[in-house]
């Protein structure tokens, strides 16, 4: 299976900076959003440094087959599965120890959304946070990974609907970030990828200005042309207000 990829990160209309990160690699097949949070430019810090750890332990596994991992082997989940998990792991660690080397980093933390790619055309996503991955298929847009927001807690117990949620005072607020604490708690998704597939990772200044519809259409719009497509999204999302930084990867499928 053919991985075509492209990828764009933009500051919006309200930030003074730009806290994403985004990492594309089509020879590790890794593809990755980081959404940064805390002071000054301490987020930028977070996601640089979840993404940068989580490329260079993947690549790392690809150079040296005998390389020791830390945090031990889920039998239950391929190799790839395990590879994927552990390098987040690691970039917990990290992000972690850096928010104590200063006292400006103190709490930063990031979202993570990795897509990595088998052999077999199997697709591991795995996330911390409410950054998202969608996968489009004949012409529907699903969303794959579940917010670890306040919201979609209040969603998931139907104290709040889906429009409620788009307003709420606390729509930022998230419940799980790599930096918070030394263990975190990731879920991972695996799909098998079909020929036409389609794969949208991005951070929530997208989906929050955008709905799924509009991402959808957008996408479709261009005739499977992903730099375009990935420039009308963030176009549309800063035309609708820009209220944070914007950051899009889109993954198309060929047999």
């Amino acid at each position: 299976m053919k991985i075509e990829s492209f990828g764009m990160t933009d500051v919006g209309r309200k930030r003074a900076h730009n806290e994403d990160s985004l990492g594309i690699s089509d020879e590790l097949r890794l593809y990755l959003v980081a959404d940064g949070m805390g002071g000054h430019n301490a987020g930028e810090v977070a996601s640089s440094t979840a993404v940068e750890t989580i490329q260079q332990f993947i690549r790392r596994c690809h150079e040296d087959k005998d390389f020791t991992w830390p945090f031990g082997i889920n039998p239950n989940i391929s190799e790839e599965a395990n590879i994927l998990l552990t390098a987040i792991r690691i970039a917990n660690r990290n992000v972690c120890v850096r928010a104590g080397e200063r006292y400006d980093y103190s709490g930063m933390g990031t979202t993570i959304v990795a897509a990595y790619m088998e052999e077999e055309a199997i697709l591991h996503i795995a996330h911390v946070g409410d950054s998202r991955a969608y996968i489009i298929r004949n012409d529907e847009i699903r969303q794959i990974t579940l917010d670890h927001s306040w919201v979609n807690e209040q969603i998931q117990k139907r104290v709040l609907t889906q429009q409620d949620a788009r307003n709420h005072r606390w729509k930022n607020v998230i419940t799980r970030a790599l930096g918070n604490k030394l263990n975190v708690d990731i879920d991972l998704a695996s799909l098998k990828m079909q020929n036409g597939d389609y794969i949208i990772v991005c951070t929530d200044g997208l989906t929050s200005m955008l709905d799924d519809s509009e991402v959808l259409k957008t996408i479709k719009d261009v005739d499977g042309r992903l730099d375009k497509a990935c420039k009308n999204l963030i176009k549309a999302a800063n035309e609708k207000g820009g209220l944070d930084n914007i950051t899009v990867i889109l993954l198309k499928f060929k047999e």
